[in-house]
């Protein structure tokens, strides 16, 4: 199936994501909220903080650096295990609950949160095995879905990346937006349709202010 084709007949949105992120997390919540109001249907992809910085370790803090090469893979291994042991629509639903056990409610990107979630989707349990599973069986399929993402928007940026298709048949890709709390209603709607004009103009690259507050999982 063509990238810019839905079974639905809907305009498809291609998201890339890491669990532990909670910028993506807020970013997440608002595009299926955008998909109760305009005619898109998102398929979900992963990606990793951890494939993305593996190369360039030595120049970031050292809490940073450790959560990198410890926490940040066993999230991302559960999911692309899942993915390809009980195919594609499992990511979406096991995205959700593992966001809000460790954004929402609190718990942290650990082992038990995620447990939890394969639990609340009715995955099979034994999947948390691959969370520490060093010689990683899907490793090969984790950094293609990274690479994949990466490759539409370029090497400095972060998680989330979105991808939709452009007017002329080819697919426009963004990093971000960046937003908390997630808009909801019309507000949702209005972002998403600016969002749209400005990466659709070709040779457009950024529109930046300075964060004054953390992610707000208040209303989510």
């Amino acid at each position: 199936m063509s990238e810019n084709a839905s079974p639905s007949g809907k305009t498809p949105v291609d998201f890339w994501f890491d669990p532990l992120c909670p910028w993506a997390w807020m970013t997440s919540r608002w595009v299926l909220e955008v998909e109760k109001l305009r005619d898109i249907e998102v398929r979900w992809h992963i990606m990793s903080l951890a494939v993305l910085n593996e190369n360039k370790l030595d120049e970031l803090p050292e809490e940073y650096r450790e959560m990198l090469s410890t926490r940040a893979w066993q999230a991302v291994r559960v999911v692309t295990a899942a993915w390809q042991k009980h195919g594609q629509e499992v990511v979406g639903p096991l995205y959700t609950a593992l966001g809000t056990r460790i954004h929402n409610k609190g718990e942290g990107a650990t082992l038990e949160a995620i447990a939890g979630a394969l639990a609340d989707v009715g995955l099979p349990a034994e999947l948390i095995d691959y969370a520490e599973q060093q010689d990683f069986e899907f490793d090969a399929e984790l950094r293609a879905s990274h690479k994949e993402g990466i490759d539409k928007v370029g090497q400095e940026v972060g998680t989330p990346v979105i991808a939709v298709p452009g007017d002329d048949g080819e697919q426009i890709a963004f990093f971000g937006p960046v937003v908390t709390p997630a808009p909801k209603g019309e507000l949702a709607a209005r972002l998403w349709d600016g969002t749209l004009a400005v990466a659709s103009v070709p040779g457009f690259y950024e529109i930046k202010r300075t964060r004054t507050q953390g992610p707000d999982f208040s209303n989510l």
